[in-house]
């Protein structure tokens, strides 16, 4: 923990935006710069003052979608571990898998109510089914903090409307987007051009179709290429389900068919890593005759990236998102409120700042 709080000087050195970290009403902290061994102990202190008294014995319910997401594994185990060091009890963070299944993750919120949990915590399977989610939570009285996949605004403005103990921890997605066409852009049109016919021909890898982010990511990064003033064209755009090996496939298949193509956008850095063994099986050279792109900043995407396999990703702040996600858990749980929507910035990330970001979460 201390390594990772000490590393985040660096990213913070990285962005301007990073120097609020998340919004709304999140806690304030010290000069990191200052770390001692002592401060393990003050966290747990300052979240007992804050709560009103130990908040050992208080439970909390961690839903999340599915372990086998490589971001979320790490999110969960980062948020695992900011709880205790807040002075909640291992024992009494209790974390499950949905498995990608809603009717699975709402048997288990149902099962976290019934078990007594203070405070639930929800990385939902299908962001459309929030709204029940909201309404089991809400009709047992359980503050809910959702976090990672946005719900609609609809649903949120229900949260304002009728003052509940609900409210999302995560970054918007459109800026992730925007950051993955602004890292295409960057590079100047004459580069990216490669066959020189004015126009930029791409493959677009979705993520979960069910999922906002997905729809902002794919969205905004073409949106970013087309206010710089370029011309695009999409020679395919398929779902991958944020899973490497669909992806590879899906890749493997549009480069068939589409050997023109000059970008590859991926929602996420999974999809990404698969689509660069497509890009290479093809006989491909990223940064020569073709562009990659992903989001998370992945461990083995940063080094693609410091490697100049892949041309970029976008961080996906898991440190500043389930660190907020617990400020506002431990909150609720003392009978204050939160803001509905407490939000955080991504980083952009190319090979001029991949090693900083790797270095802070390795």
């Amino acid at each position: 923990m201390k390594k990772r709080l000490v590393s985040l000087l660096t990213i913070i050195a990285l962005s301007v935006s990073m120097l609020v970290g998340c919004g709304g009403a999140s806690d304030t902290t010290g000069d990191s710069g200052n770390i001692s061994q002592n401060t393990t102990d003050t966290a747990k202190k300052t979240a007992s003052e804050e709560s009103g008294g130990d908040i050992s014995d208080k439970k909390v319910g961690v839903c999340i979608y599915q372990f086998s997401d490589n971001f979320m594994t790490l999110f969960k185990d980062e948020l695992k571990s900011y709880l205790v060091n807040k002075g909640f009890s291992e024992d009494n963070i209790l974390i499950v898998d949905g498995q990608n299944d809603q009717s699975k993750q709402n048997k288990q919120i149902q099962d976290f109510i019934n078990d007594g949990v203070d405070v639930l915590i929800v990385n939902a399977v299908n962001t459309s089914d929030a709204a029940s989610i909201t309404d089991m939570a809400v009709g047992a009285n359980v503050p809910l903090v959702y976090i990672n996949r946005e719900p609609d605004a609809d649903e949120e403005q229900r949260w304002q409307d009728n003052k509940w103990n609900v409210c999302y921890v995560g970054c918007d997605a459109r800026q992730s987007g925007t950051y993955q066409g602004e890292i295409i852009a960057d590079l100047g049109k004459s580069t990216v051009d490669l066959n020189g016919d004015g126009t930029i021909q791409y493959i677009m890898i979705e993520g979960d179709p069910e999922n906002v982010d997905a729809k902002y990511r794919t969205d905004y990064s073409i949106k970013a290429l087309e206010d710089a003033g370029w011309n695009v064209s999409c020679m395919a755009d398929e779902v991958g389900n944020w899973e490497m090996g669909q992806a590879e496939q899906l890749v493997a298949d549009a480069l068939a068919a589409h050997p023109e193509t000059e970008v590859v956008f991926c929602n996420n850095d999974a999809m990404a890593i698969g689509a660069l063994k497509s890009i290479e099986a093809a006989g491909r050279t990223v940064g020569t005759d073709i562009y990659l792109v992903g989001v998370d900043a992945l461990s083995e995407a940063l080094q693609y990236v410091m490697d100049g396999k892949m041309t970029g990703t976008v961080f996906n702040d898991l440190f500043s998102q389930s660190h907020s996600a617990g400020d506002a858990a431990a909150r609720y749980i003392k009978g204050s409120k939160n803001d509905h929507y407490i939000g955080c910035d991504y980083i952009k990330v190319t090979a001029n700042n991949a090693k900083e970001i790797y270095d802070s979460i390795n």
